[in-house]
């Protein structure tokens, strides 16, 4: 089940709420938890019953943690209590990956492939794996006290607004908010709004554009025909039509993925809870390192706090930061797919980090600003290539085709329509450089309105709700980008 289909609009939101602002206060956490179980469920019932147990075996392990005095003990409890969500993480979403690449090395030794039975990703495993990992961490260090109820614990990993896809909620932001929490009236209409404007961002722009991206670049996971297919379309795009797929898929990702987390911090909202932001206006910063600080900032945040400061940060000199640096950003772009070319995604902002820190980051700023936000985001469009497709030969073919200056044969012949949703597309990612953007932004997402304000707000969003409706009636299933991974 995913937030833009007619199932969650039109059936599990509106029952989902109708029960749980009816049940008492105390039985609201129970409510929700039984929804987020089902929501799961719905889409992954091979693994619900492997969700449950893990949950119920990290809590032991953390509550055990916690009472034990030995040090070394604490260490070792820790230490299980990570690698359990991380040991699934590794078979699941590497298991595969890593058959590959072994198989590929023995090829070279002439010896037969070993043979294994592919394994299925559980949907949204990199999400729930690192918020277990920041509560068993969290609590270890004494950032916050471990959770007396375990149904309080297996809401917190398994809340189904953030459960698929994020935002990663690190259990310190919300360990108070699930033992108390009020929702005011001004909570769930400003919720709704929010949830209403990612809906937006995600049907009427990103699939929009997507459906076109695709018709060229094909599925993410090409099979071997259709690779073949894609690879002869790629070698003779023309220089206009792969700039333009380019920025058709820079737009896509991020309105699919921000929408997402505004659904789901808007849902959280109406529930009282106050979830962190996700993004920041990213394609309007002036360096890859201030991009890195706007985009998917829960990441942002945990590889900060849990991998790049226990590596030393910067704080073992010059060298090994930049080491550090580039270690964060390789398992990051691992982290978003177990595939070479996300490697290679990872390994380039990597770079362009690294090279901020160098001289890059002054250079820009001596430009000025206009200039630096437009290199940054063709910087930024390019590596999204890599991310997209998988097959790192056909990225490079793709990237060249991008520089060939060849204007024949213009192929992203998309109708009125869609150029003009790439347009919308590109007004709300650029507008808050303006300071009107700016007041727009904190009214819209941050700030109450007056009475009369709610009114004329609240029937804007409820038509844009209908419209996002009919919209989802009259095209294909999309799933949300982030899903997989």
């Amino acid at each position: 089940m995913v937030f833009s289909s007619n199932v969650f609009l039109l059936y599990f939101m509106p029952a989902f709420f109708l029960v749980y602002f009816l049940m008492p206060k105390k039985t609201r956490n129970y409510v929700l938890l039984l929804a987020s179980l089902i929501f799961y469920a719905w889409g992954a019932p091979e693994f619900i019953i492997q969700l449950v147990v893990s949950t119920i075996l990290n809590f032991l392990l953390v509550k055990w943690m916690c009472v034990t005095t030995n040090p070394r003990k604490r260490k070792w409890l820790c230490g299980i209590s990570i690698a359990i969500p991380l040991g699934l993480l590794l078979v699941y979403k590497y298991g595969n990956f890593t058959m590959q690449n072994l198989n590929a090395l023995i090829g070279l030794t002439g010896h037969a492939p070993l043979t294994w039975k592919r394994i299925m990703l559980p949907i949204g495993i990199s999400f729930f794996s690192f918020q277990s990992v920041t509560y068993t961490l969290d609590t270890y260090r004494g950032v916050n006290q471990p959770l007396r109820k375990l149904s309080d614990y297996m809401l917190y990993i398994t809340m189904f607004p953030q459960l698929i896809a994020g935002p990663i909620v690190r259990y310190c932001d919300v360990a108070e908010q699930i033992r108390h929490r009020e929702s005011t009236w001004a909570d769930r209409l400003q919720g709704f709004y929010r949830f209403v404007i990612g809906l937006c961002k995600k049907v009427l722009i990103a699939d929009v554009i997507g459906l076109r991206v695709d018709q060229i670049l094909g599925a993410a996971d090409l099979s071997a025909g259709a690779l073949s297919e894609i690879a002869t379309r790629i070698a003779t795009l023309d220089t206009g039509t792969a700039w333009l797929v380019a920025l058709a898929y820079t737009f896509q990702i991020y309105f699919d993925f921000a929408g997402y987390s505004d659904m789901a911090i808007g849902l959280g909202r109406i529930m009282g809870f106050k979830f962190p932001e996700n993004f920041d206006n990213p394609y309007t910063s002036r360096s890859i390192s201030e991009f890195w600080r706007r985009w998917h900032k829960t990441l942002g945040a945990f590889i900060m706090n849990y991998l790049y400061i226990p590596l030393g940060g910067n704080r073992k000199g010059k060298s090994r930061m930049y080491l550090n640096l580039w270690i964060c950003f390789l398992l990051s772009g691992l982290w978003h797919g177990a595939s070479w070319n996300f490697v290679v995604w990872g390994a380039l902002h990597g770079f362009f980090i690294c090279a901020d820190k160098l001289f890059l980051g002054k250079v820009m700023k001596r430009i000025g600003t206009l200039p630096s936000v437009v290199l940054t985001f063709i910087t930024v469009c390019i590596i999204w290539v890599f991310f997209r497709i998988e097959n790192i030969g056909l990225a490079w073919t793709f990237v060249t085709r991008m520089f060939a200056f060849d204007f024949s044969g213009f192929a992203f012949d998309g109708n009125a329509h869609v150029y003009t949703i790439m347009v919308i597309a590109a007004i709300f990612s650029f507008i808050t450089l303006t300071k009107f953007g700016q007041r727009w932004q904190e009214k819209a997402y941050y700030t109450d309105f007056t009475d009369r304000q709610h009114i004329w707000v609240w029937i804007v969003a409820a038509i844009m709700f209908i419209f996002c409706v009919a919209a989802l009636n009259a095209t294909s299933f999309s799933p949300f980008i982030y899903f997989r991974f």
